[in-house]
């Protein structure tokens, strides 16, 4: 597949944009070659570029929540054929190291292998995406669905799900969500799941919080720029607190308000991405039997949330409030940064000629 295509390069902090660079080939026996059908902006794709992210090698194919058509295959690819329709996980990795056979896929030891688009393969604002060891991470989805409609499993909506599953949320119980952007919609809508009695948006955007109430993911919404959370929910559980808290914005002020919300014998779940070391107050903790759990999705999730959307289970096409050609990626990224009217996810659709 020689030639050029376009794709979102970044050079360095703020220096990025669409260039030609060369269509990837097939490098090591598990590579698959996979056209990119869907993929979007991530929060950690828009500090990339502005150069918040550490331990990055410039320059760089930006992008890592995808699906693809699979159009070349190396020899030792036994799942996966060409023309088959995969979502892909953020993380590619081998599947056969001591960290994958354990489910802990995002600390896969062979080298080359991690978050795509940032300390991975190439990334996926691009025309085309090598997928090496392809086999992994890549998952057919049927032909019942769309790319759109099973895009965010290979990020956010994991994330989102793994957060819920951490919360070990039992039948009537009240959950409370910290953060509801796209992890934390994520998260609602897969909380729905374990048949909570009542499931509460907590974040400062109005924007986000209408979405959660518009979508269904929510019960209640709560705004901590407009009122006492904590003490809000202690009111709505008779002064207990939250049996669930799941915290998805990875701020001190987010943790906080998870923790003070919660009751004693109750557990925290945390997928935050933290930039900062985080203050964990355990003098308060002492005596209250709460559990905090936290970590990253394992990609093996991907399967059961595909079958989960093809049921009707969850749906997470709310997310998707703008859409954008490749052409115009850099417009995406602007509506994105700006959250412009509402903006939750921004699609970026193929190159239009």
């Amino acid at each position: 597949m020689a030639g050029s295509m376009k794709a979102m390069v970044c050079r360095g902090p703020d220096s990025y944009g669409l260039e030609d660079v060369p269509v990837p080939e097939i490098l090591e026996p598990g590579d698959a070659i996979g056209r990119v059908l869907l993929t979007t902006i991530s929060g950690s794709d828009l500090a990339l570029v502005r150069g918040g992210i550490p331990g990055v090698r410039y320059p760089l194919i930006v992008g890592h929540e995808f699906c693809a058509e699979i159009v070349e295959t190396g020899p030792a690819v036994k799942k996966l054929k060409v023309g088959d329709r995969v979502v892909v996980s953020c993380f590619a990795c081998c599947g056969e190291c001591r960290y994958c056979r354990q489910g802990l896929y995002a600390r896969c030891l062979k080298a080359g292998c991690g978050t795509f688009g940032m300390r991975g393969p190439g990334g996926c604002q691009a025309e085309y995406a090598r997928l090496p060891d392809a086999d992994a991470y890549c998952f057919k989805f049927p032909e019942s669905l769309s790319p759109g409609d099973v895009l965010f499993c290979g990020d956010v909506l994991s994330a989102g799900y793994f957060a819920a599953e951490l919360a070990r949320i039992e039948p009537a119980e009240t959950v409370a969500v910290v953060g509801a952007g796209p992890v934390g919609l994520c998260a609602m809508a897969s909380a729905r799941l374990w048949g909570p009695s009542r499931i509460i948006a907590v974040d400062t955007s109005p924007s986000r919080l209408d979405a959660a109430m518009k979508a269904g993911v929510a019960d209640l919404a709560l705004n901590p720029a407009e009122a006492n959370v904590v003490e809000a929910i202690r009111e709505l559980t008779d002064g207990f607190g939250a049996d669930r808290t799941i915290e998805c914005a990875g701020r001190q002020m987010t943790f906080d308000i998870a923790f003070s919300a919660l009751r004693c014998g109750g557990g925290i779940s945390t997928v935050g991405i933290y930039e900062k070391p985080l203050l964990l107050p355990l003098d308060e903790a002492w005596g209250t039997n709460i559990t905090l759990s936290w970590g990253v999705a394992p990609v093996d999730r991907l399967p059961r949330l595909i079958e989960l959307i093809e049921e009707g289970k969850i749906d997470t096409r709310f997310l998707c409030t703008h859409s954008v050609p490749l052409n115009e990626i850099l417009k995406g990224y602007e509506l994105f940064a700006n959250r412009t009217a509402g903006c939750l996810k921004v699609l970026i659709t193929p190159w239009e000629p």
